[in-house]
């Protein structure tokens, strides 16, 4: 490292020589998940994380229906006429939490299947609220494509 007041300063980095060729990396192949044709309710109390997914979902050919709290999502479900498919809930929101809301809303709609999502580790989701082991979990930040991928899986292929 070199350094001149008013000049700055100069890092040098010396790294090793490869003589041997390095081989194209090979890329982890993965079938797209299948368009999608069913309705989520997805319900969200971040209004841009709530944004950024049904756009998502929409994109995948889902029919997106929004909520940003569980008493609005009951509303939603109440004046919606056809098939709710999908509950997408985050855990952890004022009021009414995502696992109150399931129970509130699968006795009414018995064909929905309930995706939970939190920014919380699997565990401490478990173990703060009571979720049972065997619910479809999606845990938070994910990917466009891990959300795609996760609502496919707990819809059926």
């Amino acid at each position: 490292m070199e350094s001149e007041e008013g000049r700055g300063t100069t890092f040098t980095m010396y790294l090793p020589r490869i003589e041997e060729s390095v081989g194209a990396v090979e890329e982890k192949a993965t079938a797209a998940p299948g368009r999608g044709t069913e309705t989520v309710l997805l319900v969200e109390d971040e209004g841009e994380v709530r944004a950024l997914v049904r756009k998502v979902l929409e994109a995948g050919g889902y029919t997106v229906l929004e909520a940003s709290h569980g008493e609005e999502a009951l509303r939603v479900s109440a004046q919606h006429q056809g098939p709710i498919h999908l509950l997408l809930t985050d855990v952890v929101m004022p009021g009414m939490s995502g696992r109150e809301l399931a129970e509130r809303l699968t006795p009414l709609r018995r064909e929905t299947k309930v995706l939970y999502t939190s920014g919380y580790t699997d565990d401490a989701i478990l173990q703060r609220s009571a979720l049972d082991p065997e619910a479809a979990f999606l845990q938070k930040p994910f990917t466009p494509d891990a959300v795609v991928r996760r609502v496919r899986e707990v819809l059926g292929e």
